[in-house]
C-alpha cells in the first residue's frame, strides 16, 4: 500500500494515537494517505470511529504481530 506520510504511535494509549493522527492530517493535502502504526488495543475501535466522524476514508487496516496499521486518506 502506498502512502504519503507515516505516524509511529507505538506505545501511545487512547486517545493519543487518534489525536496525533488528527494533528498530522491537518497538515496534509486533501487525498493524501497517512499510515498510522499503533499497538493500542482500543485503536481498532477509535481509528475507524475517528475516520467516520471526520469524513476521512479508512482505506485499509492490517494486523502485524502485536500492532495494527491503518491507512487513512484525508478528505
Amino acid at each position: 500500500m502506498t502512502f504519503d506520510e507515516e505516524l509511529d504511535a507505538l506505545g501511545l494509549l487512547c486517545p493519543l494515537p487518534v489525536l496525533k493522527a488528527a494533528k498530522r492530517l491537518r497538515t496534509m493535502k486533501t487525498g493524501a494517505v497517512l499510515k498510522v502504526i499503533t499497538d493500542d488495543p482500543a485503536a481498532v475501535i477509535d481509528v475507524p470511529h475517528f475516520c467516520t466522524e471526520q469524513a476521512h476514508e479508512l482505506i485499509d487496516t492490517q494486523d502485524h504481530n502485536a500492532h495494527q496499521v491503518f491507512f487513512i486518506q484525508k478528505s
